[in-house]
């Protein structure tokens, strides 16, 4: 089962999976409006349910389906579809915080979560992980960083038994090397232009700012169990290590890849087995060297914000989230400039009365509450 299929996320899953026939069958598809790509890969995977989110689309979508294909809509449509029976795994692959109800109807039915996600453990990490260990459900991770340490991981007992930390390689994004002062110049079109990846607008957005893997580290603190204190961040801008995991014995192991994200969808969808598909492996005397350097804390503060709304947990890690979303969306619109994002993320957060106990009716009235604390930060900014 793919909910987010036409994004980039869900058409790279949707070639790995033409690759490997014999081992991956998509069962259904879901998408937020984009209903001419979603119809059109109804017809290519031969499916027979589809969910569409937005529900004033959905007799034109029908239109475009072949006959027999069943349409669920809205936000219960995407739960129906995750809790198929025919769904042996759901890779969910929803930007934003659409993917929390759907993520947690396939947990509840026993069904495994690929999670590509981000904002579903940020947002909601303790209930996720909680519900998956009550049903006995795996969480996959498939961000390249987080698919890497899982990786790393396997055959280790981890934790504080073996783990001194987690490192989370950044590319440093298009701006890696830029001035401070000109942070505030730069425009959303030379903030979509990643150096090594092809991703969606938000993403691509995050990784401009960082914001993208301070995301990344209050996931990995759920995904793998380790502190926030024992998480690092570290800039690599070729994108071939993908993360690596320190043990206390001074040893690291990496996994390392071409920057495709094929590669953490495979073996996502193929674990615990490694199998043979379209991918080829780097080829290290071409690349000649590979660099890394500490990120530029003061001049990108994403990663300190973030550091601080995991070691605070409760309902901050949602309005970090939440805010950060606001803020992209007023950047791209072109009523923010790249630094106001920082600064409109750090105000909601000061603004917010964190609740300590992360239940989901909490984590979700938090994140209505930042959404609505950034909008009105966005509209008269600092």
């Amino acid at each position: 089962m793919l909910l987010g299929s036409t994004g980039s996320i869900g058409c790279s899953t949707l070639k790995v999976a033409s690759q490997l026939p014999d081992r991956i069958e998509i069962v259904g598809l879901a998408a937020a409006g984009s209903i001419e790509r979603l119809a059109q890969q109804a017809r290519a995977t031969g499916v027979r349910h589809v969910a569409l989110f937005d529900g004033t689309k959905e007799a034109a979508l029908r239109a475009l389906l072949p006959p027999g294909v069943q349409v669920h809509v809205g936000p219960e449509g995407l739960a129906s579809l995750a809790t198929l029976a025919a769904a042996d795994i759901v890779l969910v692959a929803i930007v934003g915080t659409a993917g929390l109800q759907p993520a947690l109807a396939a947990i509840e039915a026993g069904k495994d979560l690929a999670i590509a996600s981000k904002e579903i453990l940020v947002m909601a990490g303790e209930v996720i992980t909680t519900a998956a260990a009550r049903h006995g459900v795996k969480l996959l991770p498939v961000d390249s960083e987080h698919n890497a340490i899982f990786q790393c991981l396997e055959g280790h007992r981890g934790g504080d038994e073996e783990v001194s930390r987690l490192i989370l390689t950044a590319s440093g994004g298009p701006f890696r090397t830029l001035a401070a002062e000109e942070l505030a110049r730069v425009t959303p079109a030379q903030a979509l232009r990643h150096p090594t990846w092809d991703m969606g607008p938000k993403i691509t957005i995050d990784s401009a700012t960082l914001f993208n893997k301070g995301l990344e580290m209050i996931e990995a603190r759920w995904l793998f169990g380790i502190g926030m204190d024992r998480i690092d961040v570290l800039v690599h801008p070729q994108s071939i290590v993908h993360s690596m995991v320190e043990f206390r014995d001074g040893s690291v192991l990496a996994q390392l890849s071409k920057p495709d994200m094929c590669f953490p969808i495979q073996y996502a969808l193929t674990w615990p087995e490694r199998v043979a598909g379209g991918l080829q492996a780097p080829d290290f005397s071409a690349l000649g060297k590979l660099e890394f350097e500490a990120p530029r804390d003061a001049v990108f503060p994403a990663l300190g914000l973030a550091r601080r709304a995991g070691l605070s947990g409760g309902t901050l890690p949602a309005v970090f989230n939440a805010a950060n979303e606001v803020a992209v969306a007023a950047f791209r619109s072109g009523r923010l400039p790249l630094p106001g994002i920082w600064e409109c993320v750090a105000a909601v957060m000061d603004a917010h009365q964190v609740q300590p106990s992360a239940t989901l009716a909490g984590v979700i009235a938090a994140d209505h509450w930042a959404r609505e604390a950034a909008n009105i930060y966005c509209q008269n900014p600092a």
